[in-house]
Formats: structure tokens, sequence, C-alpha cells
């Protein structure tokens, strides 16, 4: 097994960065067929959401892999090599697979124990099936990561920590309130009738909200949906209206989702602002400064295009030369390899210690990529990952009116101007809120029961497929046996012309059974020591042995990989 999984989330960059990087579903398309017609790769397929973007492949080689899928998701994503790569993270075979079957589990998620990333796994294995991109390896390891991630909400109380994002983030605007209460009377305006924007409103429905207005591009979808609603048996009013209808729809709604896949904004701070003051008759002013959300208005570095200055530390006990460019010392990265002594230095430094401003990189020359690659690739080997950035400090917030309109933004790229945030009379949560409030979230004890659980799967998954790597030898060595057998009986047939075929059948049957005798210990015993770490050279082995044609295993291997990029999803 070659898995190699390079991608950017909420825990290793910011949401200004996913933002960009986010990829139409064309752009999605062609990345994964421009992945399998690189030369490292043979399989690929890319599992992308709202907070996540990752590309998983079957490659030949470690380094050639990681360069070339870090290039092409810059190139997809529109986002600079120089700028993306402090943001990636790498895991290769069982790290890697470790890692999806984290995420099916809901333990990556910005909500741990959600549910929902199991239906956009889903959706990931059926696109890589539809595009003929995923092999034996691919299908296997994504079916199995629904089965994980099916185990883990069954077996455990994981479901109680988690909860949707959607859920999560009516929380949020109800400022630690009971939802329901919260919720109660209230009349809200979806934006978007995909599946997200439906689970919104469902929820909304339940939490007890009086109306409910749907408002999308495509008209059938929005009815749908409010009829969907209308026959819930929640006694939620809803009805459908065209897009253009939002700025009077807002003016209604005491609160609003929205979640399109709309390339610009959807709602704008100077429309908000309008609404906001048609329903108070007064106008509305920016409350202080911004919240700090890591955008393109805060962040100068990222708005022409060159990733935030790294930062050093005073007083580390580290070989500051010996960390990558644009990665945090603080870091998994920066402490591997350390002994113990180092590492409780380093430890009580970080708890302490104080930061200064690095002198500005010099200018970027011809062979920065090769050099970012090879970083992020011996970052990779000795971390298995790249490390996160620290985040800002926080910014103390400006006391702020009671809020006449609520807004909820589950949009990537984002549907709502993040100036909203300074609106007075306006709260705004989005997915960037969300991923600041989850970091502080508490954890159900049940998630250590689902890391045993993914532990031991991933134990299996990569004895199953050190055992399934020896089964084309296995099956050119009864094959090869088989027409030895054949040919032995057909010259005995020359021998003995005369024999009948009660006594030829008889032969061959007892010819058949010392052959498969003979080769069944040996090949039960071969599957069971390739399965164990470092069996691969059995395979080996065996075909040296057996003097077996390289070729007819290869043919093997091709026709059992051309069947699974067919099989449907679990």
């Amino acid at each position: 097994m070659s898995l190699l999984v390079v991608g950017l989330s909420h825990r290793s960059a910011p949401v200004s960065v996913l933002e960009r990087a986010s990829l139409s579903a064309d752009a999605q398309f062609k990345l994964v067929q421009d992945t399998v017609a690189a030369e490292p790769a043979t399989e690929a397929a890319l599992l992308a959401t709202c907070n996540r973007i990752e590309l998983y492949a079957d490659v030949d080689k470690f380094h050639a892999g990681v360069a070339e899928l870090s290039t092409l998701l810059a190139q997809h994503s529109g986002v600079g090599l120089d700028e993306l790569t402090p943001h990636l993270y790498v895991h290769y075979e069982d790290r890697a697979v470790h890692h999806l079957f984290s995420v099916a589990c809901g333990l990556d998620s910005m909500v741990v124990g959600e549910g929902q990333i199991l239906g956009q796994i889903k959706d990931s294995l059926a696109r890589a099936q539809d595009q003929h991109s995923a092999g034996r390896l691919l299908n296997d390891l994504f079916q199995q990561a629904l089965r994980v991630g099916k185990r883990a909400h069954s077996e455990t109380g994981i479901d109680r920590a988690g909860q949707s994002l959607v859920t999560f983030g009516l929380e949020q605007l109800a400022e630690g309130g009971d939802v329901d209460t919260w919720a109660r009377g209230k009349k809200a305006l979806v934006i978007g009738a995909g599946s997200m924007s439906s689970l919104a409103a469902a929820t909304l429905a339940r939490a007890g909200v009086a109306e409910i207005t749907v408002a999308n591009r495509t008209a059938e979808r929005a009815e749908r949906l409010a009829a969907i609603l209308d026959e819930g048996g929640t006694g939620v009013r809803a009805r459908a209206v065209p897009m253009d209808a939002v700025p009077h729809e807002l003016t209604r709604a005491d609160l609003a989702v929205s979640c399109t896949g709309a390339t610009g904004l959807v709602l704008t701070a100077e429309a908000v602002a309008e609404t906001v003051a048609a329903r108070t008759g007064a106008p509305v002013e920016p409350v202080g400064a911004a919240p700090d959300t890591g955008t393109a208005e805060t962040m100068p570095a990222a708005r022409d295009g060159a990733a935030p200055a790294p930062v050093a530390e005073e007083n580390c006990p580290l070989d500051l030369a010996s960390v990558p460019s644009g990665f945090s010392v603080m870091g998994d990265a920066a402490v591997a390899g350390m002994d113990a002594a180092t590492l409780e230095q380093h430890a009580a430094w970080a708890a302490g210690g104080s930061a200064t401003e690095r002198r500005e990189p010099a200018r970027r020359g011809p062979g920065a990529d090769a050099e970012l690659i090879t970083a992020l690739a011996a970052t990779a080997t000795s971390a298995g990952r790249v490390p996160e950035r620290r985040r800002p400090e926080p910014v103390a917030e400006v006391p702020r009116p009671r809020p006449s309109l609520y807004l909820l933004d589950l949009a990537m790229p984002r549907d709502v101007d993040v100036a909203v945030h300074r609106l007075a009379g306006v709260r705004l949560v989005d997915i960037e809120s969300l991923a600041d409030a989850s970091a502080d979230a508490p954890m159900a004890a049940d998630v250590d029961q689902v890391r045993r659980i993914v532990g031991d799967e991933v134990t299996a998954f990569g004895a199953a497929q050190r055992a399934a790597r020896i089964t084309p030898t296995v099956v050119a060595l009864r094959s090869m046996a088989a027409e030895v057998v054949a040919g032995e009986i057909a010259r005995l047939e020359g021998r003995l012309p005369g024999l009948d075929a009660k006594h030829r059948s008889e032969i061959t049957q007892t010819v058949k059974r010392v052959v498969d005798k003979l080769l069944h210990a040996p090949t039960v015993r071969v599957k069971q020591l390739a399965a164990e770490p470092g069996g691969a050279g059995y395979a080996d082995a065996l075909r040296t042995l057996f003097d077996l044609d390289q070729e007819t295993v290869a043919s093997v291997s091709r026709a059992e990989n051309s069947t699974e990029k067919n099989r449907g999803p679990a």
C-alpha cells in the first residue's frame, strides 16, 4: 500500500485560506482527472467539504507524490504553492488510513462526533467511481472508513458529543441558551436548498420557529423543500420565494441561515445594514473593530498573495535552522526526535516563552517551489503531517446592543460579508466563528473509546491490505500448478490411449488433490506472514522459489484492480 493524502482543513489553515482554496464541482472533477494522469498516482479521490480539502492517491513514490499532489492542489485552487504549503498536511500509508478513519468517526470535525461527514465520504467515493479513478486501494479504504464511522456511532456515545454544524451554529447564535426556547416563535429565512440548507430548515422546524421561508435559485428545489416542511408534522408554516426576494424577506425574518454554492457574496454588509435600519428605523453604525477573522481585510500579507511571516521564538531550546521555513516551531515537526530532557525544556519554554518577529524572508527565487515541496515532504516523513500554524491572539470584544437580526453562514466560500460582524444590532455566526468556538468545546468521554476503535481498525486494514498484496502471486502459483496438472494428464492420455473416462477422471482428481494438499499449507502460511508488518517480501520469495512469471502476476493484479474501479459505494 502506498496511500498518500495531502490536504488542508480548519485545523491547519485559517478560513480565509480555506475559502480561497475551495473548489467548484468542475474544478474537483478536473483535479481528480489530472491526479490520476500524473506519473506518481494510479488512483485518486477528493474529499472536499466546507472545512476541508483532501486529495487521496495511491502513489509509487512518496516525495514525487507529495510534490505532484501539492502542485495540483495549488493549481486548481488558484492559491499559490508558496502560500498554500504552510497550511498543508501530509499523511502516508498507515497514518493516512488513521486520518481518514478519524475523519469518518467525526474526531477531526469542527464539531467532534458530527455524522454528516459520513455522507460526504460516501459522495466522494461515488464521484471517484464515476470517474473510474478509484481502484482496489481507495475502494477498500473509503468503504472501510464508512463502516468504521458507522461502528463508532453505533457502539459508542460519540453522538452525545457530536451534533450537526447547524445545531452547533444555532447554539452559538443563542449564546449558550436553550435553542428551542430561543428559536420558538421566530421567523426564519433559509437561503439555499441543498443538503446543509435542508438540514438547517428541518432543525429550525423541530426547534419551534413559527415560519420558514426558503429562497433558492432553482424554484423547484425551494418549493420541494417548503412542501416537505409543510408536511413534516411540526406545525411550521413554510413557503418558497425566488432569490431576488431575499432583501425583502430579510426585513421580515428574525434569523437567516445561508448555505449556497455561490462564488460571490449573497448578503453584503450594506444590504444587511439597510435591512436592520428598515427594521429599527435608525441607521446602523459599526461597533468597534471587527473580530480577528483572518480575512484579507485583517491580514495584509494574505491580501498581496504572500504567506504570513513566520515566527521565531526567544530562548527556544531548539535548533531553529533545522525547522523548515514557514512552519511553526511550536508544532509537532519542531519537537520530533528530541530527547526527553530537551523535550522537557521545550515544554517549559512553550508554556511561558515569548515571541519576537523574525526578519522578513528574502524574496523567493525560481527554485522556491522545489524547496517548499522538499521541506513539506521532510516534515511529513518525521512528524506525519505539517503542523498547524499558531492562531492569532483573540481580540477583546466591544459591548454590543441586543441583536434584532441573527445570521448563520454555513457556506464555503462565505455567503455573508465578514464586515457584518461589525454591525450593531446583528449577530453573525460563520464557519470561522464556529471554528473558534469548537476549539474550546469539551469532548465526550466516548471519544477515547472511538480512538481505540480507530486504532484497531487501522491495524486490521493494514493487515488485510498486506495480505491482499500476495493474493495475485498465490493465484498465479495455483494457475501454474493447474497448468502442470493439465499437461501431465495430457501426457498420460498419450501414453494410455485406451484409458476409459472413469479412470481418467479418477486419476485427474487424485493428481489435483495431491497438488492442492502440497500447496495448501504454504499458501495459507504465506498469507498470514504477509499480513504482518514487514511481510511484503514474502510475495517476492514465492515468485522466486516457484519461478513465477512476473507478467502473469501483474495481469492478475490489473484484472482485480479493474473490477474494483467499478464497484458501487457501501
